[in-house]
């Protein structure tokens, strides 16, 4: 790869979320109207050197994306900012799994997150590990430049690997102006990986059966291991509602902890059916201690009410509402709604574990929501714990963006 790469020059003073190295350029900070060496505009992914206005300070290296709004991610800083070549791409993906090596012992736990976009220093690309199997999202134009050396890169850095999936069907990726993908990408030579059904460990004595095709994400939603078990602990003997339960992380917490009944409840034919699969793996058979209900959540919660139904916890774990800052006051309706319903039906001394995946509500937005609901219901509420994505999830300082997992424990 040659350094001779196209110039972008930003706006006079738009080079100051980049001395702070935030990773983003916007459309409306870049001041030309970059070309090839021929004159021609750029295909999306091309690799541009970014300088300032007027000193032409090179600020970095980044890619070119013409249909995001995001039109610049940034991959190095400086003056000596390396370029991005395939040897480069293998020493980022080995520094952030080094990373993860610090606090993930694969004893007791297989599947989590080694590569977490923007945060490990690479923006649109996701790379999730369930067993010896990895799933990939390439979110962003320019990853897909690399798309053909990954497998040779992801095969070498991990040795017990045999198959890796991709899993790039986000919405992300459309706003990049990139079509869908999903499939397998590579396999190790000599081997028959069954991309659906990986057993996987998550650390807290339960274990799973993943689907990588069909599942959320990147499969599974390995986000929230840490706070099935946090909030299991807080189960014994309780009467638990667990709304948006998908395949039931939570409620096989609170029910390995002691729960005096679950109730679990999701919209979805596939995530009841993978709940009642890992029930039955962890020897939870169908008793009188657990129900499962297919509804729409906002319905159930409605029903509940109506039926002065009770409950001493409730999780409420709903899908992303606001993908982009546009959805947020629709967004912000939303969750106040179910966390009204559901505080009118805690009884006395109940407790609430509520969550929002939606990175364009700030945590101090999902509080003040909570108030509000807290108000309208008539009840008292008050934080005892707060939540948020886990250690393989981190949030780089330098973007603060990357936070967007939050949640609280409400006692009320």
């Amino acid at each position: 790869m040659s350094d001779s790469l196209p110039a972008i020059r930003l706006k006079p003073g738009r080079e100051r979320s980049l001395l702070r190295h935030h990773p983003w350029i916007f459309s409306g900070a870049i001041a030309n109207v970059p070309t090839d060496a021929d004159g021609k505009p750029l295909k999306p992914g091309a690799f541009v050197r970014v300088l300032s206005t007027p000193q032409n300070t090179p600020l970095g290296i980044g890619f070119f994306s013409p249909a995001s709004q995001i039109r610049v991610r940034m991959l190095s800083f400086g003056d000596n900012a390396p370029l991005p070549t395939p040897d480069w791409l293998r020493n980022q993906i080995n520094d952030a799994a080094n990373r993860r090596r610090l606090f993930q012992s694969p004893a007791d736990r297989n599947a989590f997150r080694i590569v977490h976009g923007e945060s490990d220093g690479l923006p649109g690309l996701v790379i999730d590990r369930y067993d010896n199997i990895l799933s990939v999202q390439i979110l962003s134009t320019g990853f897909e430049a690399f798309r053909e050396v990954l497998p040779e890169i992801l095969f070498d850095l991990f040795p017990d690997v045999i198959g890796i999936y991709e899993r790039s069907d986000a919405t992300a990726r459309t706003r990049e102006g990139l079509p869908p993908k999903s499939g397998e990408l590579a396999r190790r030579p000599g081997t028959n990986p069954d991309y659906n059904a990986i057993e996987i460990c998550l650390g807290n004595g339960i274990r799973s059966v993943i689907d990588i095709p069909n599942g959320q994400k990147t499969g599974s939603y390995l986000d929230q291991t840490l706070h099935h078990a946090l909030v299991g602990k807080l189960a014994g003997d309780r009467d638990v509602l667990d709304a948006f339960c998908y395949d039931g992380g939570f409620g096989l917490a609170c029910l390995q902890n002691g729960a005096k009944h679950v109730t679990e409840v999701d919209a979805s034919d596939s995530a009841l059916s993978a709940l009642k699969a890992n029930f039955a793996r962890n020897g939870i058979s169908e008793t009188d201690r657990f129900e499962i209900v297919k509804a729409d959540v906002f319905q159930f919660l409605r029903s509940a009410r109506d039926a002065r139904r009770t409950f001493d916890l409730i999780i409420l774990d709903p899908p992303k509402f606001a993908e982009t800052q546009a959805h947020l006051q629709r967004a912000c309706r939303a969750y106040k709604d179910i966390n009204l319903l559901a505080l009118k039906l805690l009884r006395p001394g109940g407790l609430l574990a509520t969550f929002s995946c939606s990175g364009a509500l700030s945590p101090a937005l999902f509080q003040t929501v909570l108030a509000e609901a807290a108000t309208d219901a008539g009840r008292e509420a008050r934080i005892v714990a707060a939540y948020h994505q886990p250690a393989d999830h981190p949030v780089s300082l330098s973007f603060p963006e990357g936070l967007y997992l939050k949640g609280f424990l409400l006692s009320v």
